[in-house]
């Protein structure tokens, strides 16, 4: 396999570079076994990076210099159109095998304003998601949540066509993909274990630490009205017992449930707004004792993988990827409803969460993409 066994040279394609997607990105670089090249576009204008993304990325790889050597395998993200990256490439490039990565749907995505029609929607993004994964020659999903909720959504979109003839299209999509947790890199020194991995703090009726991490970007699809919510029910059954920590990016409009809270919970606030320094980060993590996830969807959730890395108790909802990255003893626990072991919790947590140690999920990942290069050999 000339050499596939040991080390592939990967072209790599990000239309959409910031966030998670940067996150994975730099781990796949940071922990492959592979040679990895990459091309990147910004991580803004999401619609524009699916709609002219694939030809600006060509046009910039072959700048770059990126297209003078034919790779083993083609490595392209969710927010490429692969079916326009294949026929853009170099002609010698159209037979390359490609892997197509799902950080995100566009199927499944919740709408942004409540107050208009599904009907509304602007399929065409989920569509071209469709059209990726059919040329694509293998799909990593990040969650079986991610594959499923497309499965569904895209199956209930084509049966408003008026006359398609697209048929089991789960079943064709289910033979091409595989579900792989992203690699998250964590600092051993505030993981699971550690000298004071129980997390010191302000404790409550023994249960534990009462700061409460809540880690998302300030934006309508992570729930602030349902945050706000649990923050005056908290307060309403234990006054002044908790404290809030905000970690998430924040944008220049602010969601007014979310400005409700900063107002409302002034005095419970330890901290509110995005941390740039990672050493900084898993500190404020390390000093909190439970996350929140109030998210209208989350195709696998890293921040709250890693809060949870960090030492926090999940209070999550038993919906979305949750119920796969919570072991099922502990759905349903809460700061109202913790476990009998706080200790114990974590231990489970822990183990269940070492498939997302970049190790093992690159190992994982990198198998596959040997195993389809050696479908096609140079």
């Amino acid at each position: 396999m000339n050499g596939f066994a040991t080390q592939l040279k990967v072209l790599a394609f990000e239309g959409f570079d910031g966030g998670s997607h940067l996150q994975v990105r730099r781990s796949l670089s940071r922990h492959s076994r592979h040679d990895w090249t990459w091309v990147t576009r910004p991580g803004r204008s999401w619609k524009w990076r699916l709609a002219t993304g694939a030809l600006e990325l060509v046009s910039q790889a072959a700048e770059e210099g990126k297209l003078e050597a034919r790779p083993d395998v083609i490595f392209a993200t969710s927010m490429v159109s692969v079916g326009d990256l294949r026929a853009l490439l170099p002609r010698d490039f159209r037979d390359c095998p490609i892997v197509l990565y799902m950080h995100e749907n566009q199927a499944a995505y919740p709408f942004r304003w409540s107050t208009r029609h599904e009907e509304e929607r602007d399929h065409q993004f989920a569509l071209k998601n469709l059209n990726s994964i059919a040329v694509a020659d293998s799909v990593i999903w990040n969650s079986r949540w991610n594959k499923d909720s497309f499965c569904r959504a895209i199956e209930s979109l084509l049966r408003r066509s008026p006359d398609g003839s697209l048929g089991n299209v789960s079943g064709w999509i289910d033979d091409k993909s595989c579900v792989r947790w992203p690699p998250v890199d964590r600092p051993d020194e505030v993981l699971h274990n550690t000298a004071d991995g129980d997390n010191s703090g302000p404790f409550l009726n023994g249960h534990g630490n009462n700061r409460i991490v809540w880690p998302h970007r300030w934006e309508h699809d992570k729930g602030p009205d349902t945050l706000l919510r649990l923050a005056r029910f908290l307060e309403s059954k234990s006054p002044g017992q908790y404290t809030w920590v905000l970690l998430g990016e924040q944008f220049r409009r602010i969601p007014e449930p979310l400005q409700e809270f900063l107002h409302e919970f002034r005095g419970a606030i330890d901290h509110a707004g995005w941390v740039q320094s990672k050493h900084e980060y898993w500190s404020i993590l390390r000093d909190c004792g439970w996350v929140l996830s109030t998210a209208r969807h989350e195709f696998f959730g890293i921040a709250v993988v890693e809060s949870m890395l960090a030492g926090c108790l999940p209070w999550l909802p038993r919906r979305l990827s949750y119920p796969e990255i919570v072991p099922e003893a502990l759905w349903g626990i809460s700061p109202a409803k913790p476990p009998e072991d706080s200790d114990e919790a974590r231990r489970m947590l822990s183990a269940h969460l070492s498939a997302t140690k970049p190790s093992r999920a690159l190992g994982e990942i990198d198998g596959l993409l040997t195993e389809v290069a050696s479908r096609n050999p140079i």
